[in-house]
This record gives structure tokens, sequence and C-alpha cells, in this order.
């Protein structure tokens, strides 16, 4: 049985060293301003997405072109860009481009500062519902003409026999063409950082709740003390 098990799966990677192939790596950042408990939730999770990259592509082939999410600019142009943005994956494409990838533009810049600006407009928030109707549809109709072209720009890019790497994030709509056989990397690490989030989220909550009890307590203690004096008042009259 295992030698059954062991045939198929040198089968399957067999098959996919054929046609275009694509890495999927989720995008996880982590400023200066990070706690450290986060910044180091990050570390390991970069640290596993190497060690995931360079065993899949020992298995079904080297990375040829590297792609980044909110990048419009090719070669050392765009390496640069990626430095500044995200220092984790740049040295991780730094690895695979010093081995023969080549970095791609993956963004159009008018299409992606279009998406931005509209994003910005919907997280002010409108008293009008109609105006919040109209933006959300431009909106959707932006990030849905910038994903469209991502998908293209990897098609065209990407030759045959080939892998490319892909940052982008987690929750992306991006619908990759039928020929390109997509491989998530998804390390321990970034369940790990799911989970911090969620705890944070409910220590604020739990926060915002001990606050609004104290303050209503505080005002109950005022009005009761109020009522107090005002009751002492008219008995005196």
């Amino acid at each position: 049985m295992p030698e059954q098990l062991g045939k198929i799966e040198r089968l399957e990677v067999e098959r996919f060293k054929q046609g275009k192939k694509l890495y999927l790596v989720p995008l996880v950042y982590s400023g200066e301003e990070a706690l450290d408990e986060y910044k180091e939730k990050c570390s390991r999770y970069w640290q596993q997405v190497a060690e995931q990259l360079t065993n899949l592509a020992s298995k079904i082939g080297r990375v040829n072109r590297v792609y980044h999410e909110s990048i419009f600019q090719s070669g050392e142009d765009g390496m640069k860009t990626m430095e500044r943005l995200n220092p984790s994956s740049y040295q991780i494409a730094k690895t695979q481009c010093a081995n023969g990838a080549i970095f791609e533009a993956v963004e159009e810049r008018e299409l992606f500062e279009e998406v931005m600006d509209w994003q910005r407009c919907l997280m002010l928030g409108f008293i009008s519902a109609k105006v919040a109707s109209k933006v959300s549809e431009f909106y959707v109709e932006a990030a849905k003409k910038r994903n469209e072209f991502m998908a293209k720009k990897i098609s065209e890019t990407l030759k045959d026999d080939e892998a490319g790497l892909l940052f982008i994030r987690e929750e992306h709509s991006v619908q990759f063409p039928s020929d390109i056989e997509v491989f998530s990397i998804f390390p321990p690490a970034l369940d790990e950082i799911h989970r911090w989030y969620r705890d944070q989220a409910m220590l604020r909550i739990e926060k915002l709740a001990e606050e609004s009890k104290g303050k209503t307590e505080g005002e109950a203690e005022e009005v009761e003390k109020k009522t107090r004096k005002r009751t002492k008042g008219e008995s005196k009259g």
C-alpha cells in the first residue's frame, strides 16, 4: 500500500511539472510600531513561507516570475518599491530573483489608485444612502477591473511550464485563468496570526464594555446625588 501511494505522489508531481503554476503567498504586514508578540508571529510566518516555498519549488519547479500586489513597476524599480512596502516579502523575492526569477509588474497604476481612493471614501462613511450606494458601485466596478487586469497580466507574462510567485492579501478576489495551477502556501503561523487578531478584538470589546459600564454607573451615581440633594432641599422648604 505505501508503495502505491508513493507511485501516486510521484505521478502527481510529474503532472504538476507541466503547464503554468502559481505559488500564492498571503501578505502579512508588520510595522515598527507593532507589538513585539505580533512581530514574532510575523517573523515565524515568513520563515515558514520560505521553507514551504523551497519545498514546493524543489518538487514541481523553481520560481521563474515574481509578482506582488500593489506594485506596478517591473525589475529593479519594482523590487525597490517592495523593499519599502514589505521587507519580509522582499527578502523572499530577492532570493528567488537571485536564483534567476524575474520580477514582473502585476498592477496598472491608474486602476490601483482608483480602487484605493474609492476604498478610502467608503471608510469615511456617508449621511446619504444614495451617495453610499453610488460610491460602493464605483468601488466594486474599479476592483473588478483591477482583478481582471492582474489575472490577465499574470497569464500574459507566465510562460508554459513556468512557475510564478504571487504575494497578495488573503481576502483577494482575483480569478486566475483555468490553465494556471494555483498552489496556496498556508503556514501554521498564519493560523496563529488569525487567532491573535481575534484575541485582540475581544480584548478591545471587553475594554469598551468595561468603560461603558463604568460610565453608566458614574452617571447613575450622579443622578442619585442630584436626586438626594433636591429631595433634601424640598424637605427643608
